[in-house]
């Protein structure tokens, strides 16, 4: 099935052939679907810390930070915007030229609200000789829309989310990127500097690393701080190949392989190249302008808290792991690892070997919001390959739709997973664990694509804070809805949370 010239064009993506058989099989059989305990909720599975509570947890993460300790944000940033503006690309293709539904009405008569407004009527007055008030008072609605999205204009349905202008302020207008390297400096910013890593899209690089180094100093004078900002890309190591709907190799027109970006789980090898010992990571369009971001600053700061607080517990646990236990401390360390750490032996023998593998392995924490109908996964209690029952975030996709049972826990599930999530990444002996010997390899997905209008079958990998963080320990904290604040269409930048 493979010839010598796709075992060339294998092994110069840095991926070996029994991998890709090992995919093609994965395309015959399938992923297995996931055995589940229940939905998790306040009570079971996830706390909700008190006023108290929380201000305990801000104590200790502003003690873990002045004992000087490597704290990174990690922020995905390589996905293009052209997903928010869909609607927009249907408008201008469509057979009428005034705004007709409501979401191009919405778009159109909120325009000036936008914080790159300027900026496109800038473009429109360069290309058009007129700007958007006049455009549209003429009814050429669709150039406006073109200028925002075509080359010749902002380019905005080409360019990656974190390099548009999503807010408003009197000194001019920001992206997220920008937002991102605000928060930085406002909550994981240790001994005065902060670190910041973007994974980013080869096409896309050269324009992140010129923004920011035209932004990054203004911040820091205005913070107080140095900046350390990274970036990286997607391995070619870590793309997928593609199979056709009878799960043969899909070939290029010229008989070569189709790769393609195996989704955010390939970044679990970026995230295991980054050296610190927390690390926070958060979606690129999760932000929100300053004047909501100190009810994020805190919550962050409460949720590394609960990381650090548990971390320094599970160390010490560790260490008396490491010599003669008591039964006495055998049962005070197996009430933890349940308790605190919502990982139940079910039948598995509990015994010191049993918790030192379950203690010594990364930890997450990750926020979780009442659930409001967004499209997403959700946390769960969920059967692991040991037999061990412990919190995972789940997609739907790795649901069994015919099981009643578990699709009512999907659906009447009381929380949803924002991608809000601190980790701690290194063991108690200050040695990094290496991340992808925690990934569990039967939680990939296939979808159904297509390509110069053939049908194909696509592989992602076990997705980053699902599959991929598998064999962590997790913990998930209610934070309010206030810290949730995604830009899925262009129109989302006009709710009062981005204006």
């Amino acid at each position: 099935m493979l010839s010598e010239k796709d075992l060339k064009q294998i092994a110069q993506r840095g991926i070996t052939k029994e991998q890709i058989e090992t995919q093609l099989k994965e395309f015959e059989t399938g992923f297995p679907f996931l055995k589940l305990e229940a939905a998790a909720a306040v009570g079971n599975g996830i706390v909700a810390p008190n006023e108290s509570e929380r201000q305990q947890y801000v104590k200790a993460w502003e003690d873990y930070k002045a004992a000087g300790k490597r704290i990174v944000k990690f922020v995905p940033a390589s996905g293009a915007a052209s997903r928010m503006f869909k609607n927009m690309f249907a408008f201008v293709d469509a057979d009428y030229d005034v705004p007709t539904t409501d979401f191009e009405k919405k778009y159109f008569n909120d325009i000036e609200k936008f914080a790159f407004y300027e900026a496109l009527d800038a473009v429109c007055v360069k290309n058009e000789g007129k700007g958007i008030k006049a455009l549209m008072a003429e009814g050429n609605y669709k150039a406006v829309a073109a200028n925002m999205l075509k080359a010749e204009g902002l380019n905005y349905g080409q360019l990656p989310k974190g390099m548009l202008l999503f807010h408003k302020y009197a000194e001019g207008a920001r992206t997220p990127m920008e937002e991102h390297l605000v928060e930085g400096a406002l909550y994981a910013a240790s001994k005065g500097e902060a670190h910041v890593h973007f994974t980013v899209s080869h096409d896309h690089l050269e324009f992140f690393k010129a923004k920011v180094a035209e932004k990054a100093d203004g911040f820091a004078q205005k913070y107080g701080i140095k900046y350390d900002i990274t970036f990286s890309e997607q391995k070619p190591s870590t793309d997928t190949v593609a199979a056709n709907p009878d799960n043969t190799p899909f070939r290029e027109v010229d008989g070569s392989l189709l790769f393609r970006p195996g989704g955010h789980g390939a970044l679990i090898e970026n995230l295991n190249e980054i050296e610190a010992d927390v690390i926070f990571i958060k979606n690129i369009d999760n932000v929100v302008p300053d004047r909501l971001k100190p009810e994020t600053v805190e919550w962050k700061q409460v949720i590394a808290g609960v990381l650090v607080s548990l971390q320094k517990q599970a160390f010490e646990y560790l260490r008396i792991l490491d010599g003669n236990p008591s039964d006495a401390q055998i049962a005070q360390i197996a009430q933890f690892v349940e308790k605190n750490l919502c990982t139940n032996p079910k039948n598995s023998k509990v015994d010191a070997d049993y918790l030192r593998r379950k203690l010594n392995r990364p930890m997450r924490v990750c926020g979780v919001v009442k659930n409001v109908g967004e499209p997403g996964g959700g946390p769960f209690l969920t059967y692991n390959q040991d037999g061990t029952v412990s919190l995972q975030i789940l997609e739907s996709s790795q649901i069994d739709t015919n099981n009643a049972e578990y699709m009512k826990m999907f659906t009447q599930g009381t929380h949803f997973n924002p991608v809000d999530l601190v980790c701690a990444v290194k063991d108690y002996k200050g040695q990094p664990f290496n991340l992808p010997d925690f990934v569990d390899k039967t939680t990939g997905f296939i979808s159904s694509k297509s390509k110069g209008g053939k049908e194909l079958k696509a592989l992602e990998l076990p997705g980053l804070w699902n599959g991929a963080m598998s064999d962590w320990s997790t913990i998930f904290v209610e934070v309010p809805l206030g810290t949730f604040n995604p830009v899925k269409t262009v129109n989302d930048l006009l709710r009062d949370q981005h204006q």
